[in-house]
């Protein structure tokens, strides 16, 4: 089968096209014909061997597909191991989702990781009551486009959301941010204020990392949450001092879509039905961000490197 392969550390320039032996089921695992990959912030972490649990090489990258099984039924799944940018991957059933009629594979993709850890951050992260103030930084992207679509469904007072340009700010604004304003404000804490009409804000989601993390913080209402979920600046934020969380009654929450699987029960199952159930009934739609060949795999790394992508990006197997 074609596959991309990682043998050394490093950017997007590791990512190699090559063949390698089709994958062979054992145990509970299937086969699964890949018909799209997804393409992940979190791959480009692994590729240089940053992300939160280390990588092996040689390594097949990629967390999520779609495709079908021997019996035609089509899948989107996890893979706990990588393996999914190429043209076949084994997929264990408690990882995958059958995906209803009507719904594409980009959507599929991302419902599975996108919209798993949106629904996360907001359900159980953060805890978004009705009426709350909630600012998404990265509105336009995977997670963030997701995002402000579930807030203005679950009722938030007011959503604020940052992007880096323009055109990712208009595309917030047309998910259902009440305001978008510029990520790179130069006092992100005054900025955040001030789109919520000079009050402090109840929730933040973040992936973002360094001062905007800080600034977010400082933006906080008492009471208000921040739910961390990635870093892609690669800068770290401040260390939080436990006493400022007293004196403010903030929270700062964490969130890593791999401990759902470590919950008594099955909690992203119920999930991903929900946000399938949403997309049947037009409530949330993922916004596309690109589709490439297998063989371009590096070059959708570094658009995502770039910061200049919207919504999910995903790989074509069969180019």
């Amino acid at each position: 089968m074609r596959a991309i392969q990682i043998t050394s550390f490093g950017g997007p320039e590791v990512l190699v096209p090559t063949e390698l032996p089709d994958p062979v089921a054992s145990g509970t695992a299937l086969l699964l014909d890949v018909d799209r990959a997804g393409v992940n912030y979190a791959d480009t972490h692994q590729a240089e061997n940053s992300y939160l649990s280390k990588s092996s090489l040689p390594m097949v990258p990629g967390a999520e597909v779609v495709g079908r099984l021997a019996d035609g039924r089509r899948m989107v799944s996890l893979l706990a191991g990588g393996g999914g940018y190429a043209e076949k991957a084994l997929i264990e059933p408690a990882l995958s989702f059958e995906v209803p009629d009507g719904i594409d594979d980009t959507t599929a993709l991302a419902m599975v990781v996108q919209g798993a850890s949106a629904w996360l951050l907001l359900r159980r992260s953060a805890v978004l009551n009705p009426g709350e103030s909630v600012v998404v930084h990265a509105a336009a992207g995977g997670v963030g486009s997701l995002a402000v679509q579930l807030a203005r469904a679950w009722g938030a007072g007011r959503v604020i959301a940052t992007a880096s340009s323009d055109e990712k700010r208009e595309l917030a604004l047309s998910l259902g941010a009440d305001v978008a304003i510029d990520s790179r404000a130069e006092d992100m804490t005054a900025a955040l204020r001030e789109a919520n009409g000079g009050k402090r804000v109840d929730v933040v989601l973040d992936m973002t990392g360094g001062r905007v993390t800080d600034e977010s913080m400082k933006a906080l209402a008492p009471f208000g949450r921040l739910a961390f979920y990635g870093m892609a600046s690669r800068e770290q934020p401040s260390p939080v001092r436990l006493g400022n969380l007293l004196s403010h009654s903030t929270t700062v929450a964490g969130m890593w879509l791999a401990h759902a699987f470590l919950l008594p029960g099955d909690v992203l199952r119920p999930a991903i039905a929900e946000l399938f159930e949403m997309v049947s009934k037009g409530q949330l739609r993922a916004v596309p961000g690109g589709e490439f060949p297998l063989a371009d795999a590096r070059k959708a790394h570094e658009a995502l490197r770039s910061r200049n992508t919207v919504g999910k990006l995903v790989l074509d197997p069969s180019r």
